[in-house]
């Protein structure tokens, strides 16, 4: 079994993907393990549309092409869609909070879990918050009371080079006692 702090540190935002087509196996695998994030009250406030036409892919990798930024998507040879959906959280908890309080937090694991997915089965992954909402919602025929929470690029990468990551020490994150 690969250890994870190695799948962690080898998981990078790939920004350059080759010219090979994602097998409709690996994103569904990509699912199926992002559905097993933990969420808050079981409530997994989550659903995703995964755009895998080639032809409807460029349309919106070109919605992602704002302020200069993310041009690299065009090549992306698939899209997940991650839609925030409605939390229903236990009615004594539901009582103090509101039901989406956790939600983000759940969406992000299901984001990262469908990341670490990807790149354990050799595919290169980028998140993107950066994007034409209306755009994507109107090809993609979202209701407009269903929230794009982010959308996450894939494909093969082009290089096996790992960057570098910069993290900050350990002693400015964490404190022991």
């Amino acid at each position: 079994m690969a250890d994870f702090i190695e799948l962690a540190a080898r998981r990078q935002s790939c920004r350059d993907f080759a010219d090979k087509p994602v097998e409709h196996e690996k994103l569904v695998k990509c699912v199926e393990a992002a559905a097993l994030a933990p969420s808050a009250c079981n409530s997994q406030p989550w659903s995703v549309v995964v755009v895998e036409d080639p032809a409807k892919v460029r349309e919106l990798a070109a919605a992602t092409d704002m302020l200069g930024a993310n041009k690299y998507i065009a090549a992306a040879k698939a899209l997940f869609v991650i839609l925030e959906e409605p939390a229903v959280l236990m009615p004594t908890i539901a009582k103090i909070m509101d039901s989406q309080t956790m939600a983000k937090g759940d969406l992000g694991a299901f984001t990262l879990s469908l990341c670490l997915e990807a790149e354990s089965l050799g595919l290169g992954t980028c998140i993107l918050g950066l994007f034409d909402r209306p755009v994507f919602r109107k090809l993609l025929d979202i209701p407009v009371y269903k929230s794009i929470f982010l959308v996450v690029a894939v494909g093969y990468p082009a290089s096996d080079r790992v960057r570098d990551k910069s993290r900050k020490p350990l002693s400015e994150i964490a404190r022991f006692v």
